[in-house]
Formats: structure tokens, sequence, C-alpha cells
């Protein structure tokens, strides 16, 4: 078939045409191409580590002693495992029900255990196979013995990391995005990071990105009706300005769907907190009293804080990642200077700002008319923005506490933040007014739920977005049909890449199913 290459686009002599660079591993009709692309496949290492006729075993339940221990067995040989390795095996289990049986070994017969089967013939199973689950106790040995007979059968063998979900997406059980989000409900250390990742497991993000990529494969099915039969049908006029004003509301909705500030990604990983603010104003001494512990030195010398110390923490359902820094002040200590300017490139990278000043240097500067705040501009200066909030530590010190909302009201007018609080981190005074108020804040930037459709939360989902949104702009700023129907192709093909479905066929099916063509 001749092909005309140009930098972006190749074309075959016929109408129908695809990407060259963009496209390598999509299915064409034509023999020639399906031999390829079985060779290739044969001989890609990732393709020839699935072995997906093999019959796959694992302990699916942690390492270690337990009360009980679960073992799968997924693959078209799943039932020999019941009739081999069970003593008392008389007839084909009934699915989806626990049954009592004696595990034995297949060659020495031996007793291993006492335990429950479950039998999941396929495709109504986690990976789309005949399964069976091992329900046994969760000593050492037990499950060694029991991993042993099943790796003495024929055609059986030891699963590979994520081989099993490999095979439910491979079986359609799970699109990718799925996929990611049960990783993450695995990881979940929060109560915020298990609702965002339910939601995902649920189809939140394929059901919204398949729902685009339908609208997509329609319009590119009436852009190719008009190039290949627009001479020969009576194709309606306006087909082309209806499917220019689909992608335009579609491109609108992707654009808002990208501009959420990286909320789920940020919850997925953990909300970064960054204390900044002069020496020996209790930094550490915030960070120990949020951790519940000594993570940081605390000393009355200034600057004992040179590096970084960082805590993960748990905060009201909440996944964050505190960060102390060193004071900032003009320093001529070279180790000093150092942690400086590895905390000035920590507030750079912070998802949320802590200032921490003192009260009674507070209090001292106004009782001798000096601008405190002057002080500081270096500190504050380019940091502070709708992220940034204040904390007057040492309020136990302050005898008037009248003095506290002066602090309060001054400090509102010097430091533009939406947030001021008084607080001891040595008494712990205030401290429960910061923790509810500081919650809700998070809540309201962070929580997925506050969104009507799921958040992003893969770093791949922006990148193939941002194609798709590339690609969908070229499509309205093109003049060519073919050249502008190119680019529904690599838009739909982009959208693809995140659910991990792509498939030609689908469009050639929509066009004959819409148009009639060829009756």
């Amino acid at each position: 078939m001749l092909l005309y290459l140009t930098s972006k686009y190749f074309f075959p002599t016929s109408k129908f045409f695809l990407p060259l660079k963009k496209f390598p591993n999509i299915l064409f009709s034509n023999n020639y191409y399906q031999k390829s692309k079985n060779s290739f496949l044969k001989n890609n290492k990732f393709y020839s580590t699935l072995r997906l006729k093999d019959t796959i075993y694992a302990l699916s339940t942690a390492q270690g002693k337990a009360g009980i221990a679960i073992i799968r067995v997924s693959g078209s040989n799943a039932l020999q495992a019941i009739e081999d390795i069970t003593a008392d095996f008389s007839e084909k289990p009934v699915p989806r029900k626990a049954t009592l049986k004696t595990i034995i070994h297949p060659k020495t017969k031996e007793v291993i255990d006492h335990g429950l089967i479950l039998w999941f013939p396929g495709p109504k199973s986690y990976t789309g196979e005949n399964l069976v689950e091992f329900h046994i106790h969760g000593g050492t040995s037990v499950v060694r013995g029991v991993l042993d007979a099943l790796g003495n059968m024929e055609n059986f063998r030891h699963a590979e990391a994520g081989e099993f979900t490999r095979r439910a997406f491979e079986n359609v059980k799970f699109d990718l995005t799925e996929i990611e989000g049960l990783a993450d409900l695995l990881n979940a250390e929060t109560e915020a990071q298990r609702r965002q990742a339910l939601r995902q497991v649920q189809g939140g993000l394929k059901i919204l990105y398949e729902n685009w990529r339908k609208q997509l494969i329609n319009n590119m099915a009436s852009i190719e009706a008009i190039i290949d039969f627009g001479e020969d049908e009576n194709i309606e006029d306006g087909v082309f300005e209806k499917v220019a004003e689909n992608v335009k509301l579609l491109k609108n909705d992707i654009i808002e769907h990208l501009n959420d500030n990286r909320r789920g990604e940020i919850l997925r990983d953990g909300i970064r907190v960054t204390i900044l603010g002069p020496p020996n104003v209790g930094k550490s001494s915030f960070l120990n009293y949020l951790a519940q512990r000594k993570a940081a030195i605390v000393s009355h010398i200034p600057g004992t804080t040179r590096d970084i110390v960082d805590i993960s923490l748990d905060f009201g359902g909440y996944p964050i990642i505190i960060s102390d820094t060193a004071g900032l002040r003009p320093s001529d200590d070279d180790v000093e200077i150092e942690g400086i300017s590895r905390a000035k490139d920590r507030i750079k990278t912070a998802d949320i700002k802590i200032i921490i000043l003192s009260s009674l240097e507070l209090l001292h500067s106004i009782k001798s008319n000096h601008n405190y705040f002057s002080n500081i501009d270096s500190i504050i200066k380019d940091t502070v923005d709708d992220n940034t909030y204040l904390i007057i530590n040492k309020s136990d010190l302050v005898e008037n506490k009248s003095d506290l909302s002066k602090l309060k009201q001054i400090s509102l007018k010097s430091i533009p933040v939406n947030y001021v609080w008084c607080l001891s981190c040595l008494s712990g005074e205030g401290f429960n007014e910061f923790q509810e108020t500081f919650i809700n804040s998070i809540k309201q930037k962070y929580d997925s739920l506050s969104s009507q459709i799921a958040l992003i939360t893969q770093a791949r989902h922006r990148e193939h977005l941002s194609d798709c949104l590339k690609s969908l702009e070229n499509f309205l700023e093109l003049n060519d049909l073919v050249l502008a129907a190119e680019e529904l192709r690599f838009a739909t093909h982009a959208l693809g890449r995140i659910t991990g479905r792509v498939d030609v066929e689908e469009i050639l099916g929509v066009i004959f199913q819409q148009f009639c063509i060829g009756k």
C-alpha cells in the first residue's frame, strides 16, 4: 500500500488513514500488519512474562503469622487444584459457596491443613478466569506447604507481581483508572485517601473519560463519513459545523477538569505543609506537638534546626507531610546558610505554608514603637498567598489575654492571610481551635467529595488529557477536513490511553450504524 509521508501524518492511497508515530499499536485489517503485530508481541519481554495460558497461584494475604491466610489460584486449570490437593474431592464444588476440605500434598498425600475452599468459575470472578481461593490457617509452615503443593502441579506457576489484576484488565473486568484506584485503596492511610480511591475504583474516572471518548468517536464517525462517502451519499448539510460545536463544548469540559489545582494528586500523595518563620519562635515545638513526640530538637539557642525535618501525619482524616525548616535570618554560618537555602526551596513547593511568630516579640515591638514586621519582610516576601496561614505562638506567656486580640488585628493588617491563631506549644492553649479550623480549610480545598466528578489522581492522566486538549484545539484551527479528522483521532487515542481502551473498529461500526452507508 503506497504511503505519502509528512512530518506528522502519512496517507494511504485510500481515504482512510492513520498517523505513523502516534498509532503504532492500532489494529489494521490487513494480514501483513497482523503478522507484524503478533511477531512484535511474541518478542516483547512484557508479553512473554504474562504467559496467560498458565494457571497461577499466590498468597493474597500479608506475609507472616496470622489467624487465616488466603491463597488464590487463577487460570483454566484452577479447578484441577481442588481435585488434586483435597483428600475428599467427589464432585464439582458449588460456585461461591465455602466448603470445608482436607488439604493434602498431590504427590506425598500428606495432610497439610483443613480449610475452606471457594470456587469462582469464570467469567464471574476477580480475574475473569476460573479462580479458586484456599482459606487456610495462617501459620508460616502451613502456607509454605500449600504453596509447595500447588507448585508441584503441572502448568501451575507462582504469580508475578500484579498478575491477577493484569489478567482482570485483559479480561475487561477493570480499566486502568479502576486498577490505579485499587492500588491507591490498598495504600490509603487516611479516610480522605480511602474515599477518593474508592470513588475511582467504582468507576468515577472511567465513566467520565469513556463518555468523552464515545463523544469523540461519534463526532469522528461523522467526519469520516463526509470524507469517504460525502460525494456518493446524501449527507446532511452542516454536519461539520455541528461537530465543531460539540468539540468546543468537550474542550471546555476538559479545561475545567484540568483546572483542579491538582487536588486529587495532592490528596493521593499527601498535602505538603511547610512551617517557616524567624529563629526561636517555636517552629520545632509546633511540629512536636502535632506529632505528639520529640521529632525535632527544641532549644532556646536560635538556629538549632539546620536541616528539614519531615513528619507524615493523619490530620483529621487527611494526609499531611509537615516540614520543620531552619529559622530565616541573615547568617554568616555556612551550615545555617545551607539550611536556610533548603528552607526557601521547600517553601516554594509547599501546598500550605504556616508562618509562626512569637507573641512576646510582637508585644515588645508594639511597646517600643518598633515595626516588628519590617524585620520579617524578607521572610514573607513572595510567600503569602491563599495557602498561607499565620500562628502567633507562646500565648501562655502573655499576661493580659486581651493583648492577643490586638496582636491578631495588627498581624492581619501586616500579613494578608485568611487565618490567624494564637496558641501555646507548651501548654496546648488554642490548639483545639487551630485544629478544627485548619481541618475545615483542608476539607474545603482538597476533599474529593466536594467535587461533582472524580478528581485527577495520576500525572499520566493529566498528560494524556493535555494531549487530547491540544488535538481538539488543532481540530478547531484546521480548515482541511482530512487533517481535522486526524486530530480527532489523536484526541480519541489520548483518552483511550488513560483507560487502556483503544479500538479503531469502534469508529467503523458507528459510521455504518449511524449513516446506513452501503445499504
